[in-house]
């Protein structure tokens, strides 16, 4: 953890809905004059995408333990605990960048599916913001958590999750069913024991949960939209939180826990810069000062 470079992370598996609250910390970062630093959670996967099919291939083939991205055998955690550790120290580290589509191909002039070359974090930021599936993960290499100012947790039950990547991966990137489904088992061992442990190190957990029928999310033809959901809000130090503040502030909301909020589906974003633009600011405020006082929403490891 760090006073004069503080590090955020919001982290949860895929299409859980980390890039949401991304762009919520870019609008706080830019009301509020915050220049950051960005880093993507697949910029720090071992392989290209055709090394990855190979890693995938070989796994199969050889009957061992599956290869996911989920896992410590895809990922370079040992690279992402020592970014974290640098920019902590003195405002540095080396980040590279995963080129994702088309268009982010003729941004970086390289071919999908590939990675730019390592270089350093952009000099005199005042924060960074980490943005993927292991901001929060910790083995007994890479504890990455321990590095985190504000730990962020997105994840929806199971099955919405399931229902979101089937028809993401059906509808857009053309896979079968089967194979959508083959994927998701073989990548249950460590979604167990590289994702969901996570949850339990964040500051605050954001998870979403259908009000309608996913009893058989493989059959699902829509995904359930945010009006059709609650957005329960977790968090782990309720101590300091003004939730009379959030309730008279977001319609239909109401407290399920001493330490959780629920609140409606379609009111996610205004929670969010309702919860998440004073801890900024208080990250900012003590960077400024030097001094980290302390704070129950933020107790010291």
């Amino acid at each position: 953890m760090s006073i004069a470079h503080p590090i955020i992370a919001v982290t949860g598996s895929s299409g859980a809905g980390t890039t949401s609250v991304k762009r919520t910390f870019t609008h706080i970062f830019r009301r509020e004059g915050i220049h950051a630093a960005y880093v993507e959670g697949d910029s720090f996967h071992r392989y290209d995408r055709d090394g990855m099919k190979r890693a995938i291939a070989e796994s199969d083939q050889g009957g061992g333990k599956p290869v996911s991205h989920f896992g410590p055998e895809a990922n370079l955690f040992e690279e992402l605990a020592e970014l974290f550790r640098c920019y902590g120290e003195n405002g540095g580290g080396k980040i590279r960048h995963y080129v994702h589509d088309d268009a982010e191909a003729m941004i970086y002039d390289q071919p999908p599916g590939t990675f730019t070359d390592w270089e350093d974090v952009a000099p005199d930021t005042d924060c960074l913001l980490y943005e993927g599936l292991h901001g929060g993960v910790a083995t007994p290499t890479a504890d990455v958590a321990q590095h985190c100012d504000l730990l962020i947790g997105v994840v929806p039950i199971v099955n919405l999750e399931w229902i979101q990547k089937i028809h993401r991966d059906t509808k857009t990137r053309g896979y079968s069913i089967e194979a959508v489904t083959h994927t998701i088992l073989r990548r249950m061992h460590d979604y167990v024991h590289f994702i969901t442990p996570q949850f339990s190190r964040t500051h605050i957990n954001f998870q979403r949960v259908p009000v309608v029928d996913t009893s058989n999310p493989f059959v699902a033809r829509d995904i359930p939209t945010l009006d059709e959901s609650l957005l329960v809000i977790r968090f782990r130090n309720p101590r300091g939180i003004q939730f009379p503040y959030l309730l008279s502030m977001i319609d239909g909301s109401f407290m399920s826990r001493a330490n959780c909020i629920v609140v409606p589906g379609g009111k996610m974003e205004l929670a969010m810069q309702l919860i998440l633009t004073p801890m900024v600011q208080q990250l900012l405020e003590n960077r400024a000062r030097g001094v980290r006082t302390f704070d129950p929403v933020f107790p010291l490891r």
